[in-house]
């Protein structure tokens, strides 16, 4: 879907057992009913290293929104996020390492995304030149796999979000 939000394939798989009682000790921390049905538990980026290097600075507060082709949700025919979804965020081997909550969408060309986006994505130096090289390259790399080619207008789902859940030991 985008830079650093699930990509299929992502290369991880979720640990169904890990991701189920993960859920149970969220809910319950979070004051959820335990019959809420787990939401979807999915992993940045494409690759297992590529999941590990975007979650750790989620885990550390510093990464609070994701960019994604909006090409990418058509080709999984998934819908768009929408403020209050909740996704467990998986680590590289498939564990669920967090709970978060999206908390604003929008769309806009590539070209369109700003310093502020930038710099909340929490990634390299947080500039948007370095956001820009680092996401051309990978969406240069991975869109070609759902038909499509990087270009500088192409559709992006921005999206914020908050952790509502990170057991201690994450």
């Amino acid at each position: 879907m985008e830079a650093d939000k699930p990509t299929k394939p992502d290369g991880v798989v979720a640990n169904a057992a890990a991701v189920a009682a993960f859920w149970l000790r969220a809910a319950e921390a979070m004051g959820l009913p335990a019959t809420q049905p787990a939401p979807e538990a999915w992993a940045f980026g494409d690759s297992p290293e590529m999941a590990d290097a975007l979650l750790a600075p989620v885990l550390e507060g510093k990464k609070i929104a994701t960019a994604g082709a909006l090409w990418d949700y058509e080709s999984e025919q998934e819908a768009l996020p929408v403020p209050g979804d909740l996704s467990i965020v998986l680590d590289g081997a498939g564990n669920p390492r967090c709970v978060v909550e999206t908390t604003h969408v929008e769309q806009r060309p590539f070209a369109a995304v700003d310093k502020a986006h930038a710099y909340d994505e929490g990634e390299g130096d947080r500039t948007l030149a370095w956001w820009r090289e680092a996401h051309e390259s990978f969406f240069t790399r991975f869109l070609p796999t759902i038909g499509h080619a990087f270009a500088p207008d192409m559709p992006l789902v921005l999206e914020r979000f908050i952790v509502r859940y990170k057991p201690d030991e994450a």
